[in-house]
């Protein structure tokens, strides 16, 4: 499989697109040793993953941003080449947290933007508008959004950006429940993710 094919990429509702494959960067800092993100965030860029995703919760940022940019200086990939997709946690969706922490994300990954942002909860998507607005990120998503939460947003007054994305962890529901989300927006896309626990490589994941 070419990761860098064009065909692997697929549209978002707001003209960005997003590789189908991605290396998922959470691991338990506990347990894994220093720069075990870094070079696995490196092997993946030369392996063809173009997809990133992360969190400031994970405590990694700032290896997964060395990652990008020394592939970036070696000549491997542009930043433009690069998917990264952050989250905004549910502790920190009040308005006035929304911009600090995704500028928090910033400053670890030492990146100018990201290029998907997600939410878990409804209330920060007018104060993440504004950081889109700001050139700060690209896209913005959803996580684990049910079809009523999904109804706030689609149906509020005002909404300038729509969500591209809504990133499922909760394998919960059922089939009847998927179903009714997929059919609220057809523009939204699915995205699901499946963490391998029997893999060598393990707590790294693919995201499809």
């Amino acid at each position: 499989m070419n990761l860098t094919a064009t065909s692997h990429k697929v549209p978002l509702n707001d003209g960005n697109s997003i590789p189908i494959i991605g290396l998922g960067t959470y691991l338990d800092p506990g347990t894994e040793s220093q720069n075990t993100c870094l070079e696995a965030v490196k092997m993946a860029i030369d392996m063809g993953y173009r997809h990133i995703d992360g969190a400031y919760l994970y405590r990694n940022e700032h290896e997964v941003g060395l990652a990008i940019r020394e592939k970036i200086a070696e000549g491997k990939v542009k930043r433009e080449d690069i998917f990264y997709c952050g989250k905004l946690w549910a502790t920190c969706f009040d308005p006035e947290m929304v911009r600090p922490t995704l500028e928090r994300t910033l400053q670890e990954l030492q990146l100018d933007y990201v290029d998907l942002y997600i939410i878990e909860m409804p209330m920060g998507l007018r104060a993440l508008e504004a950081c889109k607005d700001a050139g700060l990120v690209k896209s913005l998503g959803v996580s684990n959004f049910n079809r009523r939460q999904l109804e706030l947003i689609l149906d509020k007054p005002g909404l300038k950006h729509k969500p591209v994305s809504n990133q499922i962890f909760d394998f919960a529901l059922t089939e009847e429940e998927m179903t009714n989300i997929e059919a609220l927006n057809k523009n939204i896309r699915l995205v699901e993710l499946l963490m391998w626990s029997d893999h060598p490589d393990y707590p790294f994941s693919d995201e499809y």
